[in-house]
């Protein structure tokens, strides 16, 4: 399997209506987030499908794929990346992490961080020191500082919760929409395994964090709770 073999594999699947809703859905116009983003109409789970049958394309051929211009193709090889992470030793893992970062340019949309940093940056970090997405948290780039927060869904799911609250209270004020709503989701995941520890860090920012970060946060909260908190009478 190589680079020329999974292209023509990507190349047969091309739905050119699907890529003009999929430019639309993903902000491709000039100025927006996803600005030039080539798309090629493919569904995900025909993308998670060729990522199965090339799960062992080397590093070579997916640092060309990483950096495409078209984002089936990027998404494509950190489906192959989180497959070869999962099944690595810890030498393979640390590979992984590491080309990961190294070609972290290729990861520039948010359903490529939502997919990928979780099962790469946060399952390699979970039991390491953190420091690089305090790091990244701090960054002029949006899609680091959403790595950053969204990393933090694997250590939530061993239910701790300590990186993603202090990363959630570096990016309170950030301007950016994307970034209010990961650190509302991830506020929310936490709230699923410990209601009061979300509800603790809510009650000193719910009242000047961005209202799309509270609402994203509260989401699954009763109605009247909800509605406290929108109105600012909890």
């Amino acid at each position: 399997m190589n680079l020329s073999q999974i292209r023509k594999a990507i190349s047969k699947e091309k739905n050119p209506a699907q890529a003009i809703n999929l430019q639309r859905f993903f902000k491709t116009g000039k100025g927006d987030y996803g600005e030039a983003d080539i798309f090629y109409g493919i569904k995900v789970p025909v993308q998670r499908g060729i990522a199965k049958l090339f799960k062992d394309l080397s590093l070579i051929d997916l640092k060309e794929l990483i950096n495409s211009k078209v984002h089936e193709e990027r998404l494509i090889a950190a489906f192959i990346l989180i497959d070869q992470f999962k099944g690595g030793d810890h030498k393979k893992k640390k590979v992984i992490y590491d080309f990961y970062l190294k070609n972290r340019k290729g990861i520039n949309n948010w359903d490529l961080v939502d997919l990928s940093a979780p099962k790469i940056v946060g399952a390699y970090l979970i039991d390491k020191e953190k420091d690089l997405l305090y790091k990244f948290a701090r960054s002029e780039d949006l899609w680091e500082k959403r790595i950053s927060i969204i990393s933090t869904q694997a250590f939530i799911r061993e239910h701790y919760f300590e990186d993603t609250l202090k990363i959630s209270e570096i990016l309170l004020n950030d301007k950016h929409d994307l970034i209010h709503k990961a650190v509302g989701w991830m506020l929310r995941e936490v709230g699923n395994r410990d209601l009061k520890t979300e509800e603790e860090f809510l009650q000193k920012h719910y009242k000047t964090m961005p209202r799309t970060m509270l609402r994203y946060a509260i989401e699954k909260f009763p109605e009247i709770k909800r509605k406290s908190y929108l109105e600012g009478k909890i």
